[in-house]
């Protein structure tokens, strides 16, 4: 019993619903930036390893390069692609391409409102990130406190970390790899 609905949350949670989503969440925000994966993307390669003049941070833009994508690339994404190729066959690697496309202008996005929300701690260091989007960009939208949104994304943020893309998944994958052998 428990088994089906864990099934019929996860066929909604990661079904065709969701895909849409991200898909439609891309196309939307690719055509409101004006297609800001393509327009900026040189300007971005020469920013990226020149040297920093009067900026306010403690990170280099290449730094903040890597923390990024370290932030985005972790094993699910290595394993996924795997799994997408092996269940799907090469049409899959297409559509990952596509999301992937259309995912950039998401990610600028992210970004974007992390540093437009962020704050600055008496001692120098920059506070920051989706809690603080939360919390300050909707209460500046809709005028409402939504400190409590922040604090349960952080909570899923944690439970997600541990149970779902981080400390197990890898252990689950290493001890595969190791029992395989």
């Amino acid at each position: 019993m428990f088994e089906e609905i864990l099934t019929k949350i996860d066929d909604v949670v990661w079904g065709i619903p969701t895909i849409a989503l991200i898909l439609i969440t891309g196309i939307v925000l690719t055509i409101r930036l004006r297609g800001v994966q393509f327009s900026k993307l040189g300007r971005g390669f020469k920013t990226l390893f020149k040297k920093s003049e009067g900026g306010k941070g403690e990170v280099s833009p290449f730094a903040a390069l890597c923390t990024a994508l370290s932030a985005t690339i972790g094993t699910g994404n290595i394993v996924g692609v795997a799994t997408a190729i092996a269940g799907g066959g090469p049409g899959a690697l297409f559509w990952m391409w596509l999301a992937a496309l259309l995912g950039t202008a998401t990610k600028y996005t992210e970004c974007m409102l992390a540093v437009k929300y962020r704050e600055h701690a008496d001692d120098g260091h920059v506070l920051g990130g989706p809690f603080y989007t939360i919390e300050k960009g909707m209460k500046e939208r809709t005028g409402f406190n939504w400190k409590w949104l922040a604090v349960i994304f952080a909570i899923f943020g944690v439970c997600v970390g541990l149970f779902g893309i981080g400390t197990f998944t890898q252990i689950n994958g290493i001890t595969s790899a190791v029992n395989n052998a």
